[in-house]
C-alpha cells in the first residue's frame, strides 16, 4: 500500500502541535530560525551559525536547553533505585552538588538514554534526560520503581527552565549579572553543581567542550535572565551551532550516536559503565558482560571536500563501517565524523568515505578534535 498522502488528506490532517520552552518567545523576537527538534519549536540559528560556534569557543554563547527534563528522584530507598537503574555507580557520590554522567540501559544493554545525575544527600538526587527521550524515561523510571516496590518518588519539573552559558568568558559574564552567585559558584570544579535560592541550581557542567555553566531556574524567570546575557554581550546560539560544538568536543548525541541497539561499548562509552562492585547488579550488565557488542567508535577526517553526514558508509581494510554523526568543522576548517567501525581499526588508517556515489579520502583520528577551545586534530591532510 502507498503511504504517499494525497492533497485532500493532508489538507484534512490536524497540524502537529510542537512543545515550546519558556524562552519561546524572545526567540521570535531575534528573529531565530526554528525547527522541529524531537517535538519542540527550538531556534536551529539566529542568523549566522558560524559565527555562534565562534563566539562560544572565543568567548561566550548561552543555549535555550528547556527542552530537556529535570527529574527529581527522592525517596529513603532513592540511592538504591539509581544503583540499579544506571550503569555508572552512583556510589561515587559522595559531596552534595557532584554530578555523574551515565547510560541507562535496557535488560539488552542498549541504551535507552545517557544523562546526569545530581547528588544532594541520600533521598534526594536530580536526573537530567534529554527532550526526545523524556517521557520513555518517566515511564521506564517508574516501571523499574514499581517492579521493585521502592520507596522512591519519581517527579518531572517541566516548571523548570535550563539555560547554558559556555565559552571562556562565561563564567564571568554570568556573575556580571549575578555577582551574589560567585561565592558558591566560583568554586565549583567539573561536574559540580551549588544551589543559589530560589530552586535555582547552577552546575559546571555543558555540551560544547567549553567552560561555563548550566543554569536550572524557575520558568517565570527564565526570560529575564536570557535577556539580562544578551545585554552583558553573550551570544544567543541555536542547536546548529550546538551541533558542530559537541561533534567537535567529542561528544556524543543520542538517537544518532547511540540508542537502545547500541552498547556502550560500541560508543565509546565504556567509561561510563562501572563494574568494580561486583555485587552491584545494574539493569544491564548481564547482557553487556556475556553477550558483548563490539566495534571501534572513533573520528574521521575527510582529506578532500565534502561533508560527511551521518549514515554514510565507511570502507576500512577491516571491512565497513558506518558514520554516526558528521559536519564541517568551523574550527578545522575541514569535515569531521564519528564513525561506528569494525574492530582492528586505528587512530591513523587510511579509510574512505562513500559521498554521493563517490569514495573519498579519510583518515581515523582520537577523539576530541578540540579541546578548551583548540584544535588537537591537524587540519593538514
Amino acid at each position: 500500500m502507498s503511504t504517499q498522502t494525497t492533497p485532500s488528506t493532508a489538507a484534512s490532517a490536524p497540524p502537529t502541535q510542537l512543545n515550546r520552552t519558556p524562552l519561546f518567545a524572545a526567540h521570535q523576537a531575534a528573529g531565530a530560525k526554528m525547527v522541529d527538534f524531537g517535538g519542540w519549536e527550538m531556534p536551529i540559528s539566529y542568523g549566522s551559525q558560524l559565527a555562534e560556534h565562534h563566539a562560544v569557543r572565543q568567548k561566550a554563547g548561552m543555549f535555550d536547553v528547556s527542552h530537556m527534563l529535570n527529574v527529581d528522584v527522592t525517596g529513603l530507598q532513592a540511592r538504591r533505585f539509581l544503583s540499579l537503574l544506571l550503569a555508572n555507580d552512583v556510589a561515587k557520590l559522595a559531596i552534595s552538588g557532584k554530578a555523574l554522567y551515565s547510560c541507562m540501559l535496557n535488560p539488552e544493554g542498549g541504551v535507552i538514554d545517557d544523562l546526569i545525575v545530581y547528588f544532594f544527600d541520600d533521598d534526594r538526587w536530580r536526573v537530567v534526560v534529554n527532550a526526545g527521550c523524556a517521557q520513555k524515561d518517566i515511564d521506564w523510571m517508574q516501571r523499574v520503581v514499581n517492579e521493585h516496590q521502592l520507596d522512591v518518588t519519581i517527579t518531572p519539573r517541566r516548571d523548570l527552565a535550563m539555560i547554558a552559558v559556555q565559552g571562556p568568558q562565561a563564567r564571568e559574564l554570568v556573575w556580571q549579572i549575578h555577582p551574589e552567585w560567585q561565592a558558591a559558584t566560583e568554586p565549583l570544579k567539573a561536574f559540580f553543581a551549588a544551589s543559589v535560592g530560589n530552586d535555582t541550581l547552577v552546575a559546571r557542567t555543558g555540551y560544547t567542550g567549553e567552560d561555563g555553566f548550566e543554569i536550572v531556574l524557575p520558568a517565570t524567570q527564565a526570560e529575564a535572565l536570557w535577556n539580562q546575557l544578551v545585554a552583558a554581550g553573550v551570544a544567543p546560539c541555536g542547536l546548529g551551532a550546538r551541533d558542530t560544538l559537541r561533534l567537535e568536543a567529542g561528544m556524543n548525541l543520542y538517537g544518532q550516536d547511540m540508542d537502545e541497539q547500541t552498547q556502550p561499548a560500541q560508543a565509546a562509552l565504556t567509561w561510563t559503565v562501572s563494574l568494580t562492585d561486583t555485587r552491584r547488579d545494574f539493569i544491564g550488565r548481564p547482557a553487556i558482560e556475556s553477550s558483548p557488542r563490539k566495534n571501534v567508535f572513533t573520528g574521521l577526517k575527510l582529506n578532500e571536500r565534502g561533508v560527511m553526514r551521518a549514515h554514510m558508509r565507511v570502507r576500512t581494510a577491516q571491512g565497513e563501517g558506518e558514520v554516526t554523526s558528521g559536519t564541517m568543522s568551523p574550527t578545522l576548517g575541514v569535515s569531521v565524523a564519528f564513525a561506528r567501525l569494525p574492530e582492528g581499526v586505528k587512530a591513523g588508517d587510511a579509510v574512505d568515505v562513500e559521498i554521493r556515489g563517490k569514495w573519498v579520502p579519510a583518515t581515523v583520528t582520537a577523539l576530541p578534535f578540540v579541546r578548551n577551545g583548540k584544535a588537537v586534530v591537524s587540519a593538514q591532510k
